[in-house]
């Protein structure tokens, strides 16, 4: 099924997905292949929870075994939180939205988004 016109949704959630990043690609919003629903993707945060180091992190939507990137290798300093995405993304069915930190547990992500169907 493909994802619904957004004039002629029926339904929109609202969501908020958290995730410790970690040194491997990992999801923090996926929208599953045939769901029928785009994902509106309104802002993402991480924040490095360490008081005196910078850590890296990179983001990527991972759509047909391929990732692109939203940002890359991007430093967070430390004890403090980086907007990432404040312009509205969607993800279409079989998207992720994926985070790769530069190191495990250091980094901490809030992504706020709309499951629209």
């Amino acid at each position: 099924m493909a994802a619904p016109n957004l004039i002629n949704s029926t339904a929109i959630y609202g969501k908020t997905a958290v995730l410790a990043a970690t040194t491997s690609a990992t999801a923090i919003v996926t929208n599953s292949a045939a769901s029928g629903k785009v994902l509106k993707i309104n802002a993402l945060y991480v924040s490095n929870i360490d008081a005196s180091v910078n850590y890296t992190i990179t983001m990527d939507i991972f759509r047909s075994s391929t990732a692109y990137r939203i940002g890359n290798v991007i430093s967070v300093p430390a004890a403090a939180t980086l907007d990432v995405i404040s312009k509205s993304i969607y993800l279409e069915e079989g998207d992720t939205l994926r985070l790769t930190a530069s190191a495990n547990s250091k980094l901490e992500a809030v992504c706020s988004y709309e499951d629209i169907s």
